[in-house]
């Protein structure tokens, strides 16, 4: 849960790379602020700066321009010891898990600690209480040639926990997941920032991930911020093509329908279990073809948009769109299509 305090801010970050072909600019004047104990998203096309903006973020590239803000201090402006020390509060997971095969689970999760200096017996307890957080207790033995894909993060998300840091960063962690799979470890990471407080960043490119965990977004386009905001805001109300495109990625083409009259109805965050095309038929006797949509349940409300061909009957139509227009957050407009 977010306590609004940032605990990284993006100041006008920069970078840019030399290639024999001149400069390249990977991102531009970013501005972003994610509070202590939010479930923040970063996502963007192929090529939008995504994970620049990752290594970014904890100096592993070091911005040409701007600052970033970690829990109050410059990360740009600390020492080479200031700075390891900082890193050990942002942890990361990655889309191919970089275990070490040669280990044991138990020993992945201990290495860190090792690392740190923790004495062996201490590390071995943590590491066991960090498997009965990721469920997998019973594999502390077990080599990662013997997990998973899904058990093989759960082991990577157990070994980011081991320096008891801050922020957990996951960079396409799911990716090579299926579906199943990818929800599994996405409850696991909500579960983890409920009982532990840890803010979290989704990097990914996937707005399926975005809206089953992230309660912000950032909308990456060309190296800068297209649009940033809370997630049901942006999927109500996209204000940018970058955002339009991720929201509604296969669009809805109104050349092709063939009803007379056209509306458009979009849903901006009432309950997702209010079918509101029927309780129009029951309620007012009108039915009406669904032509299109593109609808979500975020949270349990529902965000998209509808496009529905009214009776040809001028009184039927009317009377669907006052009903549509009397209910709570839903609006519609007339839309003008082609017929070619």
């Amino acid at each position: 849960m977010s306590s609004e305090k940032p605990i990284i801010e993006l100041r006008d970050v920069g970078k840019t790379f030399q290639s024999a072909d001149g400069e390249l600019v990977a991102l531009e004047g970013v501005n972003i602020g994610i509070d202590e104990g939010d479930i923040f998203g970063v996502i963007g096309m192929s090529g939008a700066g995504k994970s620049t903006l990752v290594r970014c973020i904890n100096l592993l590239e070091r911005p040409t321009t701007g600052s970033v803000i970690f829990d109050g201090q410059d990360l740009t402006a600390m020492t080479p010891a200031e700075l390891r020390a900082s890193r050990r509060e942002i942890s990361m997971i990655f889309q191919q898990f970089n275990l070490l095969m040669q280990r044991t689970c138990l020993k992945n999760i201990c290495f860190p600690m090792e690392i740190a200096g923790v004495k062996s017996e201490d590390a071995k307890k943590r590491a066991m209480e960090l498997l009965e957080i990721v469920g997998l207790q019973d594999k502390a033995n077990a080599y990662p040639a013997q997990l998973s894909g899904g058990q093989k993060q759960r082991i990577a998300i157990a070994r980011a926990l081991a320096s008891d840091p801050k922020v957990l960063m996951c960079d396409e962690a799911t990716s090579a997941l299926d579906p199943t799979t990818t929800r599994s470890i996405l409850a696991l990471i909500k579960d983890i920032n409920d009982r532990l407080g840890i803010t979290a960043i989704i990097i990914t490119h996937e707005m399926a991930v975005i809206e089953e965990i992230c309660s912000h977004v950032a909308i990456l386009d060309g190296g800068r911020v297209a649009e940033i905001g809370r997630v049901e805001d942006i999927f109500s109300n996209p204000q940018t093509e970058a955002a339009r495109k991720l929201v509604y990625p296969d669009g809805m083409p109104v050349s092709f329908l063939k009803s007379e009259r056209v509306v458009r109805i979009a849903f901006n965050g009432g309950s997702s279990y209010e079918p509101l095309i029927a309780s129009l038929a029951i309620d007012c006797g009108v039915k009406v073809n669904i032509l299109g949509a593109d609808t979500r349940n975020v949270g349990g409300k529902a965000f998209g948009t509808m496009l529905i061909g009214l009776p040809n009957d001028p009184d039927e139509a009317e009377k669907a769109v006052a009903y549509i227009c009397r209910q709570r957050d839903v609006t519609c407009e007339e839309v003008e299509y082609s017929h070619d």
